[in-house]
């Protein structure tokens, strides 16, 4: 670095840093991080530390030779909605399957129902507890879907909940909508005109709102059709949008693909993924988010290829998918220890997914999910013994300090 800034807001010195940059953990021992105006401004070895960086700092952390960690990003939520479904859960016990439930009326469909019926007020402070949650377990970046409308009024309604938690919270959230989610009950065996009303009232709406800066679409049999998906993707990159991707989750539509070679930052689940679709996504530079909560509460028994993401060099993150339905999970770290012990993962596989390579699926690599000079200080301070026991102490939270671009705002390490 040839310069510095003339205040170093905060130096950060005895700990050890999992940096997460050139696609690996890249630790640095005995190293030192110094903070100013809400980025990295430098980072490295303690003994290298520039006596300048000393000079200007206005507060010094001593962490106790504890690991630092860029912040988590869970790149794949549904945090905002309304009611419950743990009776579904119970369903599924008794040998119910999501297809079944759906059919029935269930599944996203209820979850509809109350959303329309809750006011904003009501989802924002039942929403507001669960970011306030992830933050204290080290989640300092995360997307949330709409979804759980189905009609523009209330479509429109969730966006701004979101919004309204970005603002209100130290956590940076990202929107995107997710109109194309489910039909809805108005639009029963017309699958065809929901998909023009999105097009043609939605997303111009959603986009003139300018809260949402990605559009996704669910591709599946129980959901929207190869076709469909493709009119709602081309529509979104018209209006500058960017795209991302629910699929192969139940069965292979070639989604993934064509979401892929249209320039989709990610696509999601992905069990039932071919090989021609995950060249499709090697080709194309497009992320793989693994969800292992909703195959765990699912019971699926068909792994994602995750050989054959490495063989690809496919980048692969992992998310909570936090939703009231299929993934009621809210801990990043019970993720990694499922994405390990279910999919095969290793453990520096696994903390890639949940840091630099969600970033990457909400196009934010250049400015969170790493350890790096110039990047936003987004970073969290474990009280573990190596980087491995976050997925190897199953749903485990051990943080002692919490950091958001360049500001404390959990300090259990100091106080």
């Amino acid at each position: 670095m040839t310069s510095l800034p003339e205040t170093i807001d905060t130096l950060l010195i005895n700990c050890r840093a999992g940096t997460m940059a050139k696609e690996a953990l890249s630790p640095i021992e005995k190293a030192a991080i110094a903070v100013a105006k809400g980025k990295i401004a430098w980072i490295g070895r303690q003994k290298d530390l520039p006596e300048k960086i000393l000079d200007r700092s206005l507060k010094t952390i001593d962490c106790q030779n504890r690991w630092i960690l860029p912040g988590f990003v869970d790149c794949h939520t549904h945090l905002v909605f309304g009611g419950s479904r743990s009776n579904e859960f119970e369903m599924r016990l008794n040998g119910a399957t999501y297809e079944e439930i759906s059919n029935q009326g269930g599944g996203i469909i209820s979850t509809v129902t109350a959303t329309r019926k809750a006011s904003r007020e009501a989802l924002y402070n039942a929403a507001e507890k669960r970011v306030t949650h992830f933050l204290h377990h080290g989640i300092t970046c995360l997307e949330i879907k709409s979804g759980y409308g189905l009609d523009l009024e209330t479509e429109l309604k969730m966006l701004d909940v979101i919004a309204r938690l970005n603002n209100n919270s130290p956590v940076h959230i990202e929107a995107t909508f997710l109109g194309a989610h489910s039909l809805p009950p108005e639009f029963k065996d017309d699958a065809d005109r929901y998909i023009d009303h999105i097009i043609h009232d939605m997303l111009p709406a959603v986009k003139q709102q300018g809260i949402a800066t990605a559009v996704d679409v669910f591709c599946e049999k129980i959901a929207f059709s190869l076709e469909q998906t493709q009119k709602v993707f081309i529509a979104a990159r018209k209006l500058g949008l960017n795209i991302k991707l629910h699929a192969e989750q139940l069965s292979d539509t070639s989604a993934a693909a064509m979401a892929a070679q249209l320039g989709a930052l990610s696509c999601d689940h992905l069990e039932y993924l071919s090989v021609p679709s995950a060249q499709k996504m090697a080709e194309n530079q497009t992320v793989a988010v693994l969800l292992p909560g909703a195959f765990y509460y699912l019971k699926e028994t068909q792994k994602p290829h995750v050989k054959l993401f490495r063989d690809l060099n496919i980048p692969m993150a992992v998310a909570t998918d936090l939703n009231p339905g299929s993934s009621p999970v809210h801990s990043m770290t019970l993720v990694l220890n499922m994405a390990c012990l279910l999919f095969d993962m290793t453990c520096q596989e696994a903390l890639l997914g949940a840091t630099i390579n969600g970033a990457r699926a909400l196009g934010l690599d250049n400015e969170k999910g790493s350890l790096e000079t110039g990047k936003h200080a987004d970073l969290v301070i474990w009280d573990i013994d190596r980087p491995g026991d976050l997925c190897y102490l199953a749903g485990w939270s051990p943080v002692d300090l919490v950091m958001t671009h360049g500001n404390i705002v959990l300090d259990h390490l100091t106080h």
